[in-house]
């Protein structure tokens, strides 16, 4: 706070009346004043400097340790004015946020010498009223005069603190003190005040921004290096340090150096996610590589480097869009014989590397399985990539599995490129027309061409495909591609409907409640004994994705813990298959037991989506999005 010059006679007379007489002259600042009461209640002496509480020896070192990163910032600004402190006779202290001194600057402070006042606490529960206490508590700069101060001994001069704070928070605080008698240039200390107030606060600041940067690059997979001018280092994250062998070049240690762009980005030609290959006497890596020129004032100075990993890149790209398996081969629950072959089947040949096709009617956990087989392979830590077939357009599918280009002329992955060193499962394959399907077969068995180099680069991918239909069949018939279901016939799994695991259906349907549970945070419920025989009896056509709308249908209908067999909603009955076609109220009650799932309505009734479309259109109602 910038207060005005006061008469130090007249103070020095509030201070005696206080001292004598415990009454506050009207005049004193209210922040003195109800400092000075605190102070008289905690009964603080008030003629000399008490012995004041102070860290021991070691605790200094330890304390100016710590705080060394500002101490060596704030070393530089008393040196840049340290003329000022000279010709004014000052001192200065630099005060953490607990109010203990961290260092002293300059003169003495308070007849002390340098290494006594270093490491004690200055609180107002410690030398009663001063410019630090009252500084700290309205978290404002404090021009306090001598006569204000709590001590007596401290009268002979001035002072002034401010706090610094980040993030609303005070850090620290710096004091200035003057041991002169003679009156100060207020002006210039205060604007010297709060200059080096601004400064440390913003240096604080950018530490703060620095250090979230610097574990930002550290986590991130790419290398990192700012090059001067000169093409030596100034800067390179843990990443690019593990590649440097402790060098301070760059052509130090990367044998093809005259070929990577970075002397083309200190001529201020930027490159943009180019494919480059680093060399180095004992290993080769392969990245996508930017570099940018770094510019002061509109001249260049240094230049950006970064780089990844191409395996990374993909993997990372791939896990953070969600290309992970969600399910192991223990999701799936059952205990028929049927069942527990299908499973271990699937955990025998999950460690191998066969491409697999599994086939089976729609509704029977096909997808689930293939997470699975995913999640038990040697892959499991690569990406998964599912990529749902569908009859379109050559040039748009093709850029799915090969990737374009996007606006600004740069390549994009596509997905054969994320699914490097993982699995591409391809649901609905027989969708897939025939044209696309010799494409990708093709790419498959031989790779594909690099952009940059023109390379070919064979592809460690494993496919597994999913059908409900009969692929053989569709390929003799030249309605699948050959080469493709040849690709994917090493191994084939069949899923049994649930028609022939009737015995599983309680233990599907326990584990279906349980998941419900557990997802939506609430009791878990159970079915009755006739719940659980209106179920078995079911002949369930759109197997288990059908049992389960019906099983949440139940789940979120059933008010009690118990879901009795009212509660259950069939939807395969003789009569709803046969009326819903004619029936608006026989199709709304399966549109509800779905729970307005066109997927699970459609392996409900047994007909295609764009039948759906057609009758809920009739009927006036509008999907809901898919879970």
């Amino acid at each position: 706070m910038i207060r005005e010059r006061r008469n130090k006679e007249k103070l020095a007379s509030y201070y005696k009346k206080f001292m004598e007489e415990g009454v506050v002259d009207p005049n004193v600042h209210p922040w003195v004043a109800e400092s000075w009461q605190r102070c008289a209640a905690l009964r603080l002496p008030h003629d000399t400097m008490p012995k004041l509480n102070k860290l021991s020896k070691e605790e200094i070192v330890a304390h100016q340790k710590t705080h060394e990163f500002i101490v060596k910032y704030v070393d530089g600004l008393f040196e840049q004015n340290k003329q000022h402190f000279n010709v004014h006779n000052l001192s200065m202290l630099l005060i953490d946020e607990e109010g203990y001194v961290i260092k002293n600057y300059a003169l003495p402070f308070f007849q002390r010498v340098i290494e006594d006042i270093q490491g004690m606490r200055v609180l107002e529960e410690d030398v009663g009223t001063s410019s630090i206490s009252v500084a700290r508590e309205h978290k404002v700069p404090f021009l306090m005069f001598g006569p204000e101060m709590w001590i007596k001994d401290s009268h002979s001069g001035d002072a002034c603190s401010a706090p610094i704070c980040v993030n609303g928070k005070i850090r620290y605080i710096i004091a200035f003190f003057s041991l002169d008698q003679g009156d100060l240039p207020y002006d210039m200390l205060l604007s010297l005040l709060l200059t080096m107030k601004y400064s440390i606060e913003q240096h604080l600041h950018l530490l703060e921004y620095w250090n979230i940067y610097s574990m930002t690059m550290n986590e991130l997979p790419v290398s990192v290096y700012w090059v001067g001018k000169d093409e030596k280092i100034k800067y390179c994250n843990d990443n690019a340090l593990n590649r440097l062998e402790g060098k301070e070049k760059l052509d130090d240690v990367f044998l093809n150096y005259e070929h990577i762009p970075i002397k083309k980005a200190l001529k201020g030609s930027p490159t943009h996610r180019r494919e480059i290959t680093w060399i180095t006497q004992d290993r080769t890596y392969e990245d996508i590589t930017t570099v940018l020129p770094v510019k002061t004032a509109n001249e260049v100075d240094g230049a950006l480097v970064l780089s990844m990993s191409i395996e990374d890149l993909k993997t990372t790209i791939a896990h953070a869009t969600g290309y992970s398996s969600r399910y192991s081969l223990y999701s799936m629950v059952g205990e028929t014989n049927e069942f527990l072959a299908l499973q271990h089947k699937a955990s025998r040949i999950a460690r191998s590397d066969n491409n697999i096709l599994i086939q089976g009617e729609p509704g029977t956990g096909k997808q689930r399985l293939a997470h699975g087989i995913h999640q038990a392979s040697p892959r499991a830590a690569a990406p998964l990539i599912v990529v749902k077939c569908y009859n379109g357009p050559l040039p748009e599918l093709e850029a799915e599995f090969f990737g374009a280009k996007d606006s600004d002329n740069q390549p994009t992955a596509g997905k054969l490129e994320l699914s490097l060193g993982g699995t591409l499962f391809l649901d609905e394959v027989e969708k897939l027309p025939v044209e696309m399907g010799d494409k990708l077969a093709e790419a498959l068995k031989n790779g594909i061409v690099n952009r940059e180099t023109g390379v070919r680069k064979k592809l460690n991918v494993r496919v597994i495909a999913a059908c409900d239909s009969n692929l053989k069949r569709l390929a003799d018939k030249g309605l699948f591609s050959r080469e493709l279901y040849e690709l994917v016939l090493n191994t084939v799994i069949r899923v049994p409907p649930l028609r022939e695991r009737v015995k599983d259906i309680e233990v599907i349907a326990t584990h279906i409640l349980a998941e419900m549970s557990a997802q939506h945070n609430l009791p878990p419920k159970r079915l009755s004994n006739r719940a659980l025989q209106l179920l078995t009896g079911c002949s369930w056509t759109g197997n288990i994705k059908q049992l389960q709308g019906v099983i949440e249908q139940a789940f979120f209908h059933t008010p009690g813990s118990i879901i009795e067999a009212d509660n259950i909603k069939l939807p395969g009955d003789r009569t709803l298959e046969k009326s819903w076609k004619y029936d608006k109220d026989a199709f709304i009650a399966a549109w509800k037991s779905a729970g307005g799932n066109i997927s699970k309505l459609a392996g409900m009734l047994d007909v295609s989506r764009v039948t759906l479309y057609r009758y809920l259109k009739k009927y006036g109602l509008g999907p809901k999005e898919e879970e």
